[in-house]
């Protein structure tokens, strides 16, 4: 063949011999020059180039052109027909590539290796596909991806290390999917994205949100997470969670407030409005509660702002700026915070929060009370109720004691063994007058006992009283045994019957 070739060239003309060896010589020469990386890429039919931009969208591509130049920044393969995306779409890195825009390709497919040669993206443009699950460790090369977007998908799995890997990722848009579990990891625990400040699940399948963490995020987390026209159950505490928002002014109350519904647990499964809960289920109006601490107790007031990295000043109850020198007990921290140490009654008040930023500027109040006793102890001052109490208790056991518990008289003396027995009659059973100091004084001395006589005993006398107040003494009845110790005329012994004598 080859003979038969020259041949035919030696019997051409010169000037077309001529022609044909140039043609020979340059094909030679352009075999032995190494190819471009992005030679194959036609940026005047296939592509539209613009410094380091490439858009290739609505080109009717069924895949990534290949060999795309090293210095692509943007790629646009947006409204096209790729509906995989595999682990070789670029046969070489492309380290200046930030921005990857694949939306609207039916998409239904991603290889976990799709990334290791664009690990520099931090633009990620996945939306209006035909994606339905995220496995596991899919965006795990990409550590500097900073915004995502996923919405508009048939998406109803996400493995939980889906996102593992993205620690500089800021915005998340899940929305307009079939989402049934509120990823919670992505905002706490080990998986926690520390950056994220936008998480969009809105107009997904949600019907139960873990209120209580919520409730814990920071406000600037709080502030950029949507999860409206979800199929939430109603009940009041998703109500307070949303109006505690509300009056905060998080955006994610505020901008889409006519967008959250819920669905009423009833039979007949009406969607409500969310806001109008408290008139439609008796749900009790929101309010802030203030900070209480006890005496001795450390306190931390949080500045809870709804962006992130403001700058913070604290106002002390009294608007008194917060001392700036060492080791006092009221100290600002380095996150924003002011940290109380050890609390008094004094520090009560009302402490103010000034957060300033570039775009933003927020007032934020916090009122702290101090109870005045410690955790762990009683008040000083008992409550009156109680005290009341034990001021009875105490007036009933005085009157039991007086009652059953008096010293006892005279049956328990030493003397009562002496007792005659015919000392034991009715009439020693009576009561007598209360002897006075003169009395007990001339009883110890003359050792004398007293007795009663029956009225009959007494007919020699009248009974009258002596004005003198002296009692007539009768001298017969009386010799040999002294004198009759007068008595007053008004003694309480005379009102009894019996008038008592000296025997």
């Amino acid at each position: 063949m080859l003979h038969l070739h020259f041949n035919c060239v030696s019997e051409m003309p010169p000037s077309i011999k001529w022609c044909i060896r140039w043609a020979v010589c340059l094909s030679f020469i352009l075999a032995l020059i190494p190819r471009s990386r992005g030679s194959t890429l036609n940026c005047h039919k296939m592509c539209i180039c613009a410094s380091n931009i490439v858009s290739c969208s609505k080109m009717n591509l069924t895949m990534v052109p290949s060999d795309l130049p090293d210095y692509t920044a943007v790629l646009d393969i947006s409204f096209n027909e790729i509906t995989g995306l595999r682990a070789q779409w670029t046969k070489h890195k492309l380290p200046n590539l930030h921005n990857l825009l694949l939306s609207h390709n039916g998409l239904s497919f991603i290889s976990s290796e799709a990334f290791i040669f664009v690990k520099q993206l931090r633009y990620l443009d996945l939306s209006s596909n035909n994606l339905r699950q995220l496995d596991e460790f899919i965006f795990e090369p990409l550590i500097h991806l900073e915004v995502l977007l996923l919405y508009n998908n048939h998406i109803s799995q996400i493995d939980r290390t889906a996102f593992s890997g993205l620690n500089n990722l800021q915005k998340l848009y899940l929305s307009q999917n079939q989402v049934s579990r509120f990823p919670l990891e992505l905002l706490k625990d080990k998986n926690r994205l520390d950056k994220l400040s936008l998480l969009d699940l809105s107009s997904n399948r949600i019907k139960v949100l873990p209120i209580q963490d919520l409730q814990a995020l920071p406000a600037w987390i709080k502030n950029g997470l949507y999860f409206h026209n979800n199929t939430l159950i109603c009940d009041c505490e998703l109500y307070s969670l949303m109006t505690h928002w509300y009056i905060r002014r998080l955006n994610s109350a505020v901008d889409f407030k006519d967008d959250h519904t819920c669905v009423h647990p009833g039979p007949d499964k009406r969607v409500l409005r969310l806001y109008d809960l408290n008139t439609l289920m008796n749900c009790s109006t929101f309010k802030e509660t203030d900070q209480e601490a006890y005496l001795e107790q450390k306190l931390t007031l949080s500045c809870d702002t709804r962006h992130r990295n403001m700058s913070k000043t604290w106002m002390l109850p009294g608007n008194i700026a917060v001392p700036p020198y060492d080791n006092q007990s009221i100290v600002p921290l380095k996150d924003g915070n002011l940290e109380i140490k050890s609390i008094r009654p004094e520090d009560s008040g009302l402490y103010t929060c000034f957060a300033v930023s570039e775009y933003l500027n927020e007032t934020l109040y916090v009122v702290v009370k101090v109870h005045n006793f410690t955790l762990n102890g009683n008040s000083d001052t008992l409550n009156t109720a109680y005290t009341t109490l034990v001021g009875c208790l105490a007036s009933v056991v005085l009157v039991l004691i007086y009652l059953y518990l008096t010293p006892c008289r005279c049956f328990c003396c030493p003397d009562q063994g002496k007792k005659n027995h015919h000392e034991d009659s009715i009439h020693s059973s009576m009561l007598s007058i209360t002897p006075t100091h003169e009395d007990m004084a001339t009883k110890a001395e003359l050792n004398r006992h007293v007795a009663f006589i029956d009225p009959k005993d007494l007919q020699g006398q009248n009974g009258k009283v002596n004005p003198n107040g002296e009692e007539e003494v009768d001298e017969e009845a009386m010799k040999g045994k002294g004198k009759r110790k007068k008595s007053l005329a008004d003694s309480i012994s005379s009102v009894f019957s019996d008038t008592p004598i000296v025997v």
